[in-house]
């Protein structure tokens, strides 16, 4: 058994964002001015957590958010980050460039409901979420490689780490949870800075597919809400190996969508 903590960020507001305007995949804009402090609030929030890897969409809205993720870090400074293109927002084909206003109106003519619709030459959720598997799979296997012959890690899996889990689950969504909630007992972290479309598959696909534990009392709606920018989730998963390769034995959700960080910064 190895188990490790998943941070995902959302990367900080572009002027696309601010303008309600989809960027998706064929808009590739840098941070705005707000998403830079966004980005350094994030930065300064998750300083003292120990990254052993860091991967980014390759859209330069996440790189830059990864970035300064990295340059504020204490222990990551000089960490160099993975760009993945299997992290990159959910593509919007013909409504990319255009109000989000727009997108919500094609999917009314065609009787869908935003969130489902795909738009001509757009991405489908279940393509997005395949992309997200495809990654799971790259990253499991680099983990046991890297990591997964280490006893002290495997054995805080299925204890100290499992027990601090249990122990912070009843205030996960508290607004005033603390940067590290969920790793006590953990050596292994893994940082990912994404989309908010491509999170919300993440979520989902964690949560319904592969039945993620969650803290008592929280709502569907609280789990897979609207991340805002540089918005944090963690999930904390166990690895086992098996003859195919590597195998998800469990995964628990600590919480999802945090936002402290920003109202500190306020």
């Amino acid at each position: 058994m190895f188990t490790f903590s998943l941070t995902l960020v959302r990367h900080g507001e572009t002027q696309y964002n601010k303008d309600k305007l989809l960027q998706g995949q064929g808009v590739d804009t840098p941070l705005s001015e707000t998403g830079v402090h966004q980005g350094e609030a994030v930065g300064r929030y998750l300083k003292d957590i120990r990254f052993n890897n860091v991967f980014a969409s390759n859209l330069q809205r996440a790189v830059q958010t990864a970035e300064i993720i990295l340059r504020n870090n204490t222990h990551c400074s000089g960490m160099k980050m993975v760009l993945e293109p299997l992290l990159r927002e959910r593509g919007f084909g013909v409504a990319e460039g255009r109000p989000k206003e727009d997108l919500k109106n094609m999917a009314n003519a065609a009787g869908q409901s935003c969130r489902d619709y795909t738009p001509p030459g757009g991405e489908t959720l279940d393509q997005v979420k395949l992309r997200f598997k495809k990654f799971l799979k790259v990253l499991f296997k680099q983990l046991l490689d890297e990591h997964g012959s280490s006893r002290p890690d495997a054995c805080a899996g299925t204890s100290a780490a499992g027990d601090a889990a249990n122990g912070m689950a009843a205030s996960a969504f508290a607004s005033d949870g603390l940067a590290d909630d969920g790793l006590q007992g953990l050596s292994a972290h893994v940082l990912v800075v994404s989309h908010g479309a491509y999170i919300r598959v993440v979520i989902r696909h964690l949560v319904e597919d592969l039945k993620c534990s969650l803290p008592p009392g929280v709502k569907m709606s609280q789990l897979l809400s609207p991340c805002p920018n540089t918005g944090i989730s963690r999930f904390i998963l166990t690895l086992s190996r098996s003859e195919s390769g590597p195998v998800l034995s469990t995964a628990r959700c600590v919480f999802t969508n945090r936002k402290d960080h920003l109202t500190a910064a306020e």
